[in-house]
């Protein structure tokens, strides 16, 4: 029999990590959360894995990663994932080129990969816009919806 590592946890330290199996906003935090409460009543990690749909290694660094750094060690450090390739910084050179050729996105596209230097697809370009369509709109001093006239008899 495998010898099973118990984790000791005081009453506020229970209190988080139900309170962040029940309530976490992501969803590996709430799984992590559930793997360290489960390894506290004893159980091994095969057994946990099996519960969580994880394997027995992952439940090991887990644990490993609590130990060292507490509840906050459970969730996601940031920089995770690919970095946009276009960012905050091409915020002005990105509105200079769409207001410049509003209408045709592809020419705008090919401009800033010139003065960027990076090359992108117009889809990328497009999804920037709209992310950062309310900073470029109130700069560029676009009108708002006009009201409607509504017949009443």
């Amino acid at each position: 029999m495998p010898k099973v590592t118990v984790i000791e946890l005081d009453v506020a330290a229970r209190l988080a990590l139900q309170q962040g199996y029940e309530k976490g906003h992501s969803p590996a935090f709430r799984k992590r959360c559930q793997m360290i409460l489960l390894k506290s009543q004893g159980r091994t990690s095969s057994e946990i894995g099996q519960i969580v749909g994880s394997c027995e290694m992952s439940v090991h660094n887990w644990v490993h990663r609590y130990q060292a750094e507490g509840i906050a060690g459970l969730r996601t450090k940031p920089g995770r994932g690919r970095q946009a390739i276009l960012q905050e910084c091409d915020l002005e050179v990105v509105q200079a080129a769409v207001k410049e050729h509003r209408q045709r996105l592809s020419v705008a596209r090919a401009e800033l990969e010139i003065t960027l230097g990076k090359s992108f697809c117009r889809k990328t370009l497009a999804d920037f816009v709209k992310k950062t369509v309310g900073v470029i709109n109130a700069s560029a001093n676009v009108p708002g919806k006009s009201r409607t006239r509504r017949f009443t008899p």
